[in-house]
């Protein structure tokens, strides 16, 4: 206790303490700079100290340029400690030599990275990878740790707290973008573009889901949300394209992370002894119940749980060639088998598994030309069941992928931008996917009536060639490319082309212009339904966006964005919904057919002030304001898009108050999306209405607070992280389903589930 005081206090007047007698003539030190792996920044707020086994020498804290000096030490060798919050903790030998100050520069990993000693060159704080997105959001590093929250502590959580993003349910880690749902957006892990990966369950109108993949293993997040660039494919509203990392090169490391909801362990570090490889194992298991009770005490017994185990491992086989392994295996169950007297057609227990094997190979035939190739299969596999327990839906879903990319770079790569270099990429996928599946209601207690059943399979064929110039010393950056696609069930190839440009118009100024056409061939659920047939068309959109964007420093920026996206040939059920038509209770079919039915719009603009960095303050303010309006050329209806929201607010704040404490708020506001469905509401009686989508959900609000206190002991790391979710403790309500209803008078009911009310919620992690 006594030396924790002591460092205590040292740290709090930031300067260096020696121990007595060692002062003197023949006395040196060591001094240097720490820097983020991660694009070189200088960390401030770093505790450095020198220790002669287990006796601290030195101690100081890194001033705001990331500077540390120690000096007064007799000569000898030492080990030097450097540590902060949100960074994997450094020991490194060091020799002290009379009368001379030794230099020593530090370089620290965020704990999202592996360990490593070297600074990875990125394109700037802002940013993406490739310079071909007008819409490209990043985000990475303490960003996605802080808000993936403590309770859920996934990934997908960070990515709804960016603008233009909405979601209103505290339990899924899906969300829409700009007006469209989730089914539109692609996921793309390390370039295969994947099709359900998560912890969920399936066929079900509301339920929760989580990433199957473990966020320690995620290196960085992109968000492309309009006029993507032609390179990513079958999808029409945007692309989250995510990045696993490598294991650590530098040495073994043992993780091992619990909060109320979940316990992980991740396991990493180098292959061989000249270390030309790494590996990267996790293994998370999940407990929901304490969370279930707190919303509901004494109600449902649910018992919801999910696991899964995953693993990357990358070799360099010489200088050029490099190949990478991915393997991920996730189970999730729900079980309500003592739930009150559940309804024959009521879930009550059921399973989602999702496996996924991605085989990865990069050649690097020289600095201007590069090739990578994978081959991946995955596999998902659900049932659920009533309380007989008797089969309602079942499904399998299965994928061969193989997909090559090839990057040629003209002109000189050693003078960057300015030197006029330009990119040009191609790339083919051919995909094998194989989808069937049931539903079924009952109406005595064994016998089913079947409401659906698909089963199919098709081979989808997908290339594309983008090329980019950077001209006038960089000033202007324009991509083209054109993306082409076929798909063997509805038999439709499409050419899609799209384009970008950034235009400097000072060092600190920047336009940015965007458009692209798009295709998303429609499931095989729907083109091999018995309610759909093959002859649907895929759903198309057209992109245009317009940004400009103040750089108010390295660091800072003020960004002002305009969208519009232009839908056509969306599937849907055109009688799906019962509805008033002439006074009368229209009631639907069994099995309603599919048919490209709608199409509409959706446009907008969205404000974003942002400052990221590892030092001291990083985060966002955004507003974003759309409008998305569909028609049915069926029906003739015309209403807002189900995942409609006029106002999104977001608003994120992260601060490292001193070397071993992090501070982080984050707080979400929507307008609320439409209920769908055609309704009314009369004196506080819902009945079926004449106009689809018309009524609306309550606003939707959420703030949650979160601090981090790191403590370091020998070559050991033990973090506390506290939360408290839902701090103003708003009754946030999600749309759950409309009851029966009466075929007389329309009469109807609603069905709502509560949110997360106010709820602490900690966790620990010990690292070594």
């Amino acid at each position: 206790m006594r030396h924790s005081l002591v460092y205590v206090a040292i740290l709090l007047l930031g300067g260096a303490r020696l121990c007595p007698g060692q002062a003197g003539a023949a006395a040196g030190g060591v001094a240097g700079h720490v820097f983020d792996s991660r694009g070189g920044e200088a960390l401030e707020h770093v505790a450095v100290q020198v220790k002669g086994g287990t006796t601290v020498v030195g101690r100081v804290v890194s001033d705001s340029g990331g500077q540390y000096r120690l000096e007064g030490i007799v000569p000898g060798n030492y080990t030097l400690d450097a540590a902060t919050v949100g960074f994997h903790v450094v020991q490194k030998a060091v020799r002290v030599v009379a009368g001379e100050t030794t230099t020593l520069d530090i370089v620290l990993s965020p704990e999202k990275m592996g360990r490593t000693d070297t600074i990875e060159v990125t394109a700037g704080p802002f940013d993406a990878a490739r310079e071909d997105s007008p819409s490209a959001l990043v985000l990475s590093g303490t960003d996605v740790s802080n808000l993936a929250s403590v309770l859920a502590d996934d990934p997908m959580r960070a990515v709804q707290s960016l603008p233009g993003v909405t979601s209103d349910n505290d339990f899924d880690a899906r969300f829409s973008v700009r007006g469209a749902d989730y089914s539109r957006v692609g996921l793309y892990l390390d370039d295969v573009l994947l099709h359900q990966p998560f912890h969920m369950l399936q066929a079900q109108n509301v339920t929760g889901s989580g990433s199957a993949f473990n966020g320690d293993m995620v290196e960085e997040l992109e968000l492309h949300e309009g006029a993507f660039p032609a390179r990513f494919g079958d999808r029409t509203a945007g692309i989250l394209d995510v990045h696993t990392r490598d294991g650590s090169h530098t040495a073994p490391s043992f993780r091992f992370e619990a909060s109320m909801s979940n316990a992980g362990v991740v396991t990493e570090g180098p292959i061989g002894k000249k270390k030309r490889g790494t590996w990267l194992v996790g293994a998370r298991y999940g407990y929901l119940q304490y969370l279930i009770d707190r919303i509901d005490p004494g109600g449902t017994t649910l018992g919801f749980g999910l696991k899964d185990v995953q693993g990357r491992f990358s070799y360099d086989l010489n200088a050029r060639n490099k190949i990478t392994l991915y393997l991920l295996q996730s189970f999730s169950s729900i079980n309500l088998t003592h739930a009150k007297a559940p309804g024959l057609n009521s879930l009550v227990s059921g399973n989602y598994d999702f496996s996924l094997a991605n085989l990865g190979w990069r050649y690097t035939a020289s600095p201007r030309f590069v090739v990578s190739s994978h081959v991946a299969w995955m596999r998902e596999k659900f049932n659920n069941y009533n309380i007989n327990p008797l089969p309602l839906e079942g499904g399998f879903y299965g994928e061969w992928v193989s997909a090559t990319n090839a990057s040629v770079l003209w002109g000189n790569p050693a003078a960057g931008a300015a030197g006029g270099t330009s990119p040009m990429d191609i790339g083919f996928t051919l995909r094998r996917e194989r989808d069937g599946g049931f539903s079924n209601q009952y109406q005595t207690t064994t016998v089913p009536r079947l409401l659906d059943r698909y089963d199919g399979t098709t081979l989808e064929a997908e290339g594309y060639a983008q090329q980019s110039l950077s001209l006038w010393h960089g000033l202007l950056h324009f991509t083209g490319g054109i993306h082409f696609s076929r798909d063997a069930t509805d038999r439709v190839a499409t050419a899609l082309p799209a384009a970008s440009a950034t235009v400097l118009v000072s060092r600190s100024t920047r336009i940015q212009l965007g458009w692209g056409e798009y295709a998303q061939h429609q499931d095989l659920a729907v083109l091999a339904s018995i309610a759909g047939n093959s002859r649907l068309l895929p759903l198309r959109s057209n992109h245009e966006t317009a940004a400009i964007e103040q750089r108010l420093n390295e660091r800072t920026r003020l960004r002002l964005e305009f969208y519009n996206r232009d839908d056509r040939d969306i599937a849907d059920r055109p009688q799906f919904y019962p509805r008033m038509v002439n006074g009368k209770v229209f009631v639907p079919p069994l099995v309603p057919a599919w048919a490209n039915s709608v199409r509409g719009y959706s446009r907008g603009a969205e404000i974003f002030l942002q400052r990221t960095s590892a030092n001291r303050f990083t985060g966002w303010l955004s507003w974003a304001w759309g409008k998305a309006e569909n028609r049915d050329g069926v029906t003739g209806a015309r209403f807002p898009s189900d995942f409609d929201q006029r106002n999104t607010i977001n608003v994120y704040g992260g601060y490292r108050v001193r070397p071993s404490v992090n501070v982080s708020i984050h707080s979400s506001y929507g307008s609320g999306f439409p209920i769908p469905g055609y309704l009314s509401l009369v004196g506080g009686v819902y009945y079926l209405g004449t106009q689809r989508n018309q009524l609306r959900m309550d606003y939707y609000q959420r703030t949650d607070f979160r601090i981090n206190k790191t403590w370091t002991r020998d070559r050991w790391k033990i973090a506390l992280f506290g939360e408290l979710v839902n701090v103003t403790n708003r009754s946030n309500q999600l749309f759950d389903s409309v009851n029966s209803y009466s075929t007389v008078t329309g009469k109807t009911g609603i069905s709502l589930d509560s949110m997360i009310p106010i709820i602490p919620s900690v966790g620990v992690l010990l690292e070594r």
